[in-house]
């Protein structure tokens, strides 16, 4: 895996270590500590007051997690939150005022100019001090995340001026409720094969759809996330891919319009994407360029790349490269990535961006 290494032994607190995401992340950690790849002096784990007092393993040591509203901050590094927005609002500021580096993995700090938006194999200069006013980075929407890798190869080389992307986004993006309500609604299902000629079969009840809009086992449901109140008719998934994809690359004026959909699958997201550019280029030239990368280990050009075969992997898996008819000749591409959510699209990408503060501080 991508990672940049560092001699430093740093004290690293993981904020929400017992959520889905944090599991993930103490594993992945244990990995890179394991491999010399981020030498660690202590780590703490931290979540709510419900999860204090549990203890896990992290390499041959049980660390017991301790409660967030009650720990003493001093003495932190890094502290990589995944915990949700409102304990990242509360408690960001808290540990970066006591000196640590907060790694943010929610939403709630992207937007804010004075805190970068990074994934580490495209953006990694924008960890300087120059940029971290506050003593947070933000880790992008996973979504985003997926495509960041590929596009900022394109984009080095023909400097890319529109995306136009329709998302199919895993449960598991929905939190492990998600993937309990695909689960119950896929068993409750009793006769799925007449659903070919009547979808009101089996009808779901209202206590088993409560996290998408409508049945989400054995259907694709175009509303992922939550309408935004502007007038736009957007969900906060799909102004997330504009935003996060102009700020990450540094195109302030990409043009970029979204369409993010929920589909029955555990995890891995999957992105069709069409991209025009300003100078010309080629699928050939694409798949030469992508399979060429520095970052190899960070992109896959795989003939059909599916939310399946990424999901466990780090790579974005990127495949299905074409000219784009619609657009001007050797103007546009089109192609479809996955990646996994849970993987590189929280877990990992937050660890790489420690190495990177590990390795300037």
């Amino acid at each position: 895996m991508y990672f940049v290494k560092s001699t430093r032994k740093a004290n690293i607190a993981i904020v929400g270590a017992t959520g889905q995401v944090g599991k993930i992340m103490r594993s992945i950690l244990e990995e890179v500590v394991v491999a010399g790849l981020l030498p660690v002096n202590n780590v703490r784990f931290f979540a709510s007051a419900k999860s204090a007092g549990k203890s896990h393993n992290f390499n041959h040591k049980r660390i017991v997690v301790e409660d967030l509203s009650k720990a003493n901050l001093e003495g932190i590094d890094i502290a990589i939150f995944s915990a949700g927005g409102n304990v990242s609002l509360e408690y960001a500021p808290k540990f970066a005022k006591a000196g640590a580096i907060v790694i943010d993995n929610s939403s709630a700090w992207r937007k804010d100019p004075d805190v970068p938006l990074v994934v580490a194999e495209v953006n990694p200069e924008d960890c300087s001090t120059e940029f971290i006013k506050k003593g947070i980075i933000a880790n992008p929407n996973c979504t985003t995340m997926a495509a960041m890798p590929v596009l900022k190869v394109l984009h080095d080389n023909a400097s890319m001026s529109r995306l136009i992307v329709s998302t199919y986004q895993a449960v598991s993006g929905a939190g492990v409720a998600g993937i309990h309500e695909l689960t119950r609604q896929t068993y409750s299902t009793k006769s799925p094969l007449e659903l070919t000629v009547d979808g009101g079969i089996n009808d779901v009840p209202s206590e088993m759809q409560v996290k998408f809009k409508r049945p989400i086992a054995f259907n694709v449901v175009p509303y992922a996330g939550d309408i935004v109140n502007d007038g736009s008719l957007e969900t906060d998934e799909e102004q997330k891919l504009r935003d996060e994809s102009r700020k990450i690359l540094h195109i302030p004026e990409l043009l970029v319009s979204g369409t993010c959909v929920r589909v029955p699958v555990f995890s891995g997201h999957g992105l069709s994407i069409n991209a025009e550019f300003e100078r010309d280029i080629t699928p050939e030239i694409a798949i030469k360029l992508l399979s060429d990368s520095a970052n190899k280990e960070s992109i896959i050009v795989d003939e059909i790349p599916t939310p399946r075969l990424a999901a466990g992997k780090n790579p974005s898996f990127v495949g299905r490269i074409r000219a784009d008819q619609s657009a001007p000749k050797n103007k546009g591409l089109s192609m479809f990535i996955a990646n996994d959510n849970l993987r590189k699209g929280a877990a990992l990408n937050a660890l790489q961006i420690a190495g990177i503060v590990n390795s300037k501080y």
